[in-house]
């Protein structure tokens, strides 16, 4: 894609040189309008407007949708008032809603200005409900049936109104806006009878989302139900919009990269992509994280002191420091990760953390065992026999391997039981990931490591 990409580009650059607009016409509207969107964002960006303006109205919004932000208000800047109404008109509300959330102060209330009242009210309506939740996602478009309708009548109704319409597959069936059921459009196409009721055909077991259902638990349904798109419903059950697949992918994708970005210990970005991202914002993402982690290693560093005496003893005890921490957080990550990901596509509850710590403590002994007798051979071989350091007995590298076993268990059951509990109080369960669990098992591994020399050696 890449390389054709550069080599429409070539293309564009040269038929805009000669001035062969219509042959760059014909070329465009034969393209995906997101292909379009991909090809204009490696123009350079004082031919972007004169090449917007070559598409069709239904496809020019098409292609403005799939743009990111920085190229829309490039775009927004260079139209006049009757261009920006005909693109917004264009656009159905949950595009003009992130459009508005993605926008600066000023190019808003431009875009505002040249909204018409309708879609104003709607776009407003849309921006009260919470961030991330079903409300703020979903779109006011849709096609509502009543029960008393016949199958012609059905028919007839959604030819006049589907063309506004973001998704004309699913059909609701409403009685004074309240929800009552649900039918598709291939259900009326294949009844045999113009005059069959919309009643005898529509389900009545419709799967809905509240208003103030989290956007994440929504992708996750239409994602289990294999839907196209869900009814969005108040606390009265009344039907005020849908949110359709298009709308699920965008909340996993950003939802996936935040918890990426926090699992690694950083502020999620938000909408900016990394070479749009100034070195002061991936400062601002990643500094927090950082002083927070270098203050909480402080701890590590107060056990080491408390046990300085023991270390003097048995200076040789520091050369095995770093792989005892290192094998305790990357036991804790695994376990972490595996958790969050069972999270976040529904598979685990609170309920089940005792199953959660039984399982991880039965994976973690077997870990254990297994790297506490690696280490062992590890030692022996290498530092006792190859490197001939007299300081490592068999009594030291039985230390090490039981801080070994110990510290993977505990590790494991850290890992998995911290992103639970933050689920349960609230948080975000990739809080608890990587850098945090890490710093915690690494006092453990340190507390259990010199209790152990203290028991055995001293």
């Amino acid at each position: 894609m890449a390389d054709l990409t550069v080599t429409l580009d070539t293309m564009l650059t040269t038929l805009l040189a000669e001035k062969k607009y219509s042959t760059i016409k014909d070329m465009l509207v034969t393209m995906n309008p997101a292909d379009v969107a991909l090809v204009f964002e490696d123009m350079e960006e004082d031919r972007i407007p004169l090449l917007f303006r070559l598409l069709p109205k239904d496809m020019a919004a098409e292609t403005f949708v799939e743009m990111d932000s920085d190229l829309q208000e490039l775009l927004i800047k260079g139209f006049s008032d009757y261009e920006l109404h005909e693109v917004i008109e264009e656009l159905y509300v949950d595009d003009a809603v992130d459009l508005v959330e993605e926008m600066p102060a000023n190019v808003v209330k431009r875009i505002l200005a040249q909204a018409d009242p309708d879609l104003r009210k709607e776009i407003n309506e849309i921006l009260r409900y919470p961030e991330d939740s079903a409300g703020s996602i979903m779109t006011t478009e849709y096609i509502s049936l009543r029960a008393d309708m016949t199958v012609g009548e059905a028919i007839t109704h959604i030819r006049r109104t589907a063309l506004d319409k973001e998704t004309v597959y699913t059909l609701y069936v409403t009685d004074r806006r309240k929800l009552i059921g649900s039918v598709s459009l291939k259900d009326i196409l294949l009844v045999s009878s113009d005059a069959t009721p919309i009643a005898e055909i529509m389900d009545t077991n419709v799967i809905s989302v509240n208003t103030l259902e989290d956007s994440e638990e929504v992708a996750q349904k239409l994602k289990r139900y294999n839907f196209l798109a869900l009814p969005v419903v108040d606390s009265d059950n009344r039907i005020v919009g849908i949110i359709t697949f298009d709308d699920a992918m965008d909340v996993i994708e950003e939802e996936a990269t935040e918890d990426i970005e926090i699992m690694a210990g950083m502020t999620p970005s938000g909408s900016k992509t990394y070479l749009k991202s100034s070195p002061f914002d991936l400062f601002k993402q990643r500094i927090p994280w950082l002083l927070l982690l270098m203050v909480s290693a402080t701890f590590t560093g107060m056990i080491i002191t408390g046990f300085e005496n023991a270390l003097a003893a048995q200076v040789v005890l520091t050369a095995f420091i770093p792989m005892l921490m290192d094998t305790g957080g990357n036991s804790g990550s695994q376990s972490s990760v595996t958790i969050i990901r069972a999270i976040s596509l529904g598979e685990l509850d609170f309920s089940d953390l005792p199953l959660v710590i039984w399982k991880e403590i039965r994976t973690s002994v077997m870990c254990g065992i297994c790297l506490a007798f690696a280490c062992f051979v590890k030692i022996m071989l290498v530092d006792y026999s190859f490197m001939k350091n007299t300081s490592v007995t068999p009594l030291v590298a039985a230390v090490v391997c039981l801080t070994m076993g110990l510290t993977v268990v505990l590790a494991k059951i850290v890992g998995c039981t911290l992103p639970m509990c933050a689920k349960r109080l609230g948080f975000d369960p990739a809080v608890m990931a990587s850098p945090f669990i890490t710093t915690i098992v690494d006092a453990l591994s340190l507390l259990v490591f010199f209790n152990i020399a203290n028991a055995l050696l001293f």
